[in-house]
């Protein structure tokens, strides 16, 4: 059995989350130039399917029935100041996703596309990838932690897909 283990600051077991924009939708392949998200707290996949529940009289059981997925991503961050507002101030959709930042993809509402490496070595990698939007935004700090962090989410759109290669 073969375990990963994400390791800081071992570059072969990293785990690594980018972003990327203006990539149609249905289209999991990252732009040439992808905003990598520096300083990951943890990082939570979330994968809930709904399901439907009814009871019928001639049964003693519920039945149940799984229905769509609702997919998430939720991470923690200490901010960094390029990546959460970006390179551009007062960005707009039609700019990079490292010149709107993380606040300004949330802002902007767009549609971002990402990969987040799951790794155990340089020859197994594991991607989950996927499109959606980001949400959950509310930075903090205080005199017990001086350095801004936040929540981030991000709202799947669709499926998630496993693979091989970024």
């Amino acid at each position: 059995m073969a375990y990963m283990h994400p390791a800081p600051g071992v570059a072969t077991r990293q785990v690594v989350l980018k972003l990327d924009s203006g990539i149609a939708e249905g289209t999991l392949t990252l732009g040439g130039s992808p905003l990598t998200v520096p300083a990951l707290q943890d990082v939570t996949i979330n994968a809930a399917n709904d399901v439907f529940t009814w009871s019928q009289l001639d049964a003693t059981a519920k039945k149940q029935v799984a229905t769509t997925s609702t997919n998430s991503i939720s991470m923690n961050l200490v901010l960094d100041k390029d990546t959460f507002f970006g390179t551009t101030v007062a960005a707009t959709t039609s700019d990079t996703v490292a010149a709107n930042g993380i606040l300004g993809l949330s802002r902007n509402k767009m549609l971002v596309t990402f990969s987040l490496k799951m790794t155990e070595d340089g020859a197994t990698d594991r991607f989950i990838k996927g499109q959606g939007y980001i949400t959950g935004l509310a930075p903090t700090v205080s005199a017990d932690s001086p350095v801004w962090v936040s929540p981030v989410t991000i709202s799947v759109t669709g499926e998630y897909t496993v693979s091989a290669t970024e």
